[in-house]
């Protein structure tokens, strides 16, 4: 009997091991494939009109495909915003929309107002801390956003009237166009100078960007 279990205990074990493999495996496949298309495409990954967060010229940059409406994003941010505060003039931050999410659209183009009044980031950090009431993703209160965001500042009659305009369509339509060459399917996805994470995740995203920093320095 204890010889049989031995025997379960191991072939699990090895089963165990071989998921743990092909895991790895296929995210070194997905890595190498976005990396192929990033090197290929290289100008999709920044715009002339991609909102930037830190010094312009930054040997770092950390592009982030971003909705809004995403939860991780959010999680994501403070994050972020760490990594800019323990690295001042070596990364700066790139913002691309990803509007994935019902309703995100629209605060996209509540966000590129924001810009057009000097309010981006102050109105960036109120929507995202917000998000937990108006992103409903069945039925997002876009209301709640707005409020969030006139309460940093905005002036909404303005932003109001950017949103309606057309003007800004053709800044969610290039980033969706780009997002798309570049197999973006999910939210955040981060590029550090080009390059994808090994993998998805806090540490990853740090230790990336410490690696691209560490070059500067040689």
């Amino acid at each position: 009997m204890k010889h049989r279990k031995l025997i379960i205990f191991l072939v699990l074990g090895m089963a165990f091991v071989a998921f743990l493999v092909g895991v790895n495996l296929y995210q070194s496949r997905v890595q190498s494939a976005q990396e192929l298309q990033v090197a290929g495409q290289a100008e999709r990954l920044v715009r002339m009109h991609s909102p930037v967060i830190g010094p312009r010229e930054a040997p770092v940059t950390i592009v982030e495909f971003f909705d809004p409406a995403c939860e991780t994003c959010r999680a994501f941010y403070p994050v972020v915003k760490e990594l800019m505060q323990q690295y001042p003039t070596e990364v700066r931050l790139v913002i691309r929309y990803a509007p994935f999410h019902q309703g995100s659209e629209q605060v996209v183009k509540l966000l590129e107002s924001a810009r057009r009044q000097d309010k981006y980031l102050a109105v960036l950090e109120a929507v995202l801390a917000a998000q937990p009431q108006w992103a409903d993703h069945g039925a997002p209160n876009l209301e709640l956003a707005y409020k969030a965001a006139e309460q940093a500042g905005l002036d909404m009659q303005r932003a109001r009237a950017d949103i309606a305009a057309p003007a800004l369509d053709a800044v969610v339509l290039q980033d969706v166009q780009d997002l798309t060459a570049l197999k973006v399917e999910k939210t955040p996805t981060f590029f550090v100078n080009g390059r994808p994470l090994p993998s998805f995740g806090h540490k990853q995203l740090t230790d990336l960007v410490a690696q691209e920093v560490s070059k500067t320095k040689k």
